[in-house]
């Protein structure tokens, strides 16, 4: 599904859909224009655009589907997906914007302390004698 065909989806069914909001997917594609858009340029032009690109690291990521699967879907070769996830993840990364917070940052705050109180006196327990004939095992010279 192409971005032309998901811009006239609902809010809600294009986050179903791709994993995010449409205004962090505008915030996202803004970062990556400069990088992945090459009309005018000297080399290869992209098959897709900035937003198709942007679809196809969002369904790798949401939809964990194999590179080779995705690439089949898109008309692309398995390669140029791996390079274009990889290209976005960095891209993504180094902007700043959408990182998720550190490890100290994440346990800073997630311990709660709550105190449970277990009563754990001891208490006798009622067991049968040792030498009662009804529990003593059969002697061996008896059994033969």
């Amino acid at each position: 599904m192409t971005y032309e065909q998901l811009q006239s989806l609902k809010p809600s069914v294009f986050k179903r859909k791709c994993g995010v909001r449409q205004e962090t997917f505008e915030q996202m594609t803004e970062v990556l224009r400069p990088h992945l858009d090459r009309r005018g340029k000297r080399g290869g032009q992209p098959k897709l655009s900035v937003e198709d690109q942007l679809l196809v690291v969002l369904e790798y990521w949401r939809e964990y589907r194999t590179q080779f699967h995705i690439a089949s879907s898109w008309g692309m070769s398995e390669s140029a997906v791996c390079r274009l996830i990889q290209k976005v993840e960095t891209l993504l990364m180094n902007s700043g914007k959408f990182r998720l917070p550190g490890k100290k940052q994440l346990y800073q705050n997630a311990y709660t302390w709550s105190v449970l109180v277990v009563d754990v006196t001891e208490s006798p327990i009622e067991r049968p004698k040792k030498n009662s004939e009804l529990t003593t095992v059969a002697r061996k010279s008896g059994t033969r």
